[in-house]
């Protein structure tokens, strides 16, 4: 016999919380990131600093992307119907492959860009970086460091993969403006291909997110299974029930940000219908307690080959 329960019951109430959360924390990076963007744009332009306008653009994109986070999330929260009976946490991911191809495209722009400022005798006639872009850059890296904390301590709150990689595009933002700060000052101290050259830096830390990005959002929409550390717990909650004598198959599959689980124990096998099922409910009944993240758990019981 099998036990299968979806806990849906809380769903609503959960999905409005997480919604709202990350609207709010979106809502907050999308107008700290237009604000960075005009002040780094003008910077860049007023100071000569090719750096601070690839700064620029990429913070732009942060725009670009916390709103498909904002799309992505919304969607993600529709509860299950007929046509997506397991819900919609996968769209989800899509937001963050999304926002994953955004960034590099907007890094391979900048690389590309940076690239023509370097090779030989291209950077003669490069202009020294003035002091407003040296203190838009300070201000960038305050501002993008507290916006990723903002985030990712909201992330983990409501466990939003869309959000998280939302968090760690505002610290490769971070990164980036550091590598612009380098560049400017470098470049101020008579090497003007300094500049230049943290554009090339800035297109490093951006491939480097959109691929973590990528992956994270790939595991998630090919069912990938959970840490082997959340296995073992999941196995231990169920071993503690001295009914249980084995556990003969645990499955586990990442859903979105949700976790499912197939699992298969071994029980007496002279046990009654109603006994096996009551068993397999409390098993069931034990594990959505203990791992708020499972979604959907099936309990299937077999009689153990070997007991006293």
């Amino acid at each position: 016999m099998e036990k299968s329960k979806h806990t849906a019951g809380t769903e609503p109430v959960l999905n409005a919380d997480f919604q709202k959360t990350a609207n709010r924390v979106s809502i907050v990076t999308i107008i700290g990131n237009l604000f960075l963007s005009v002040l780094k744009l003008l910077a860049g332009i007023l100071s000569h600093s090719s750096a601070m306008i690839s700064d620029a653009v990429h913070s732009a994109s942060d725009v670009f992307s916390t709103v498909i986070v904002m799309i992505g999330i919304r969607l993600a929260s529709k509860e299950s119907d007929k046509e997506h009976p397991y819900g919609h946490e996968r769209l989800e991911c899509v937001a963050a492959l999304i926002l994953a191809m955004v960034l590099f495209l907007t890094g391979l722009g900048i690389g590309i860009e940076a690239l023509k400022n370097v090779l030989p005798g291209a950077h003669r006639t490069l202009q020294i970086p003035g002091r407003f872009a040296l203190a838009a850059a300070i201000v960038s890296i305050i501002s993008k460091e507290a916006m990723y904390w903002y985030t990712v301590i909201h992330a983990r709150k409501i466990d939003s993969g869309a959000l998280m990689a939302d968090a760690w595009h505002h610290r490769s933002d971070a990164f980036s403006s550091i590598g612009a700060l380098i560049g400017i000052a470098g470049a101020r101290l008579g090497f003007p291909v300094m500049d230049s050259i943290a554009s090339l830096v800035i297109f490093g830390f951006i491939l480097k997110a959109s691929y973590d990005i990528f992956k994270d959002a790939v595991d998630k929409m090919v069912d990938h299974s959970c840490d082997e550390e959340t296995e073992s717990q999941i196995s231990a909650c169920t071993m503690k029930n001295p009914q249980v004598k084995g556990i003969d198959l645990l499955q586990t599959r990442i859903f979105g940000n949700k976790i499912y689980v197939d699992l298969e124990i071994a029980v007496d096998g002279s046990y009654t219908l109603q006994k096996a099922h009551e068993i397999a409910e409390k098993v069931h009944d034990d594990i959505e307690q203990d791992f708020p993240k499972i979604k959907h758990i099936m309990v299937h019981v077999n009689p153990a080959k070997n007991h006293s």
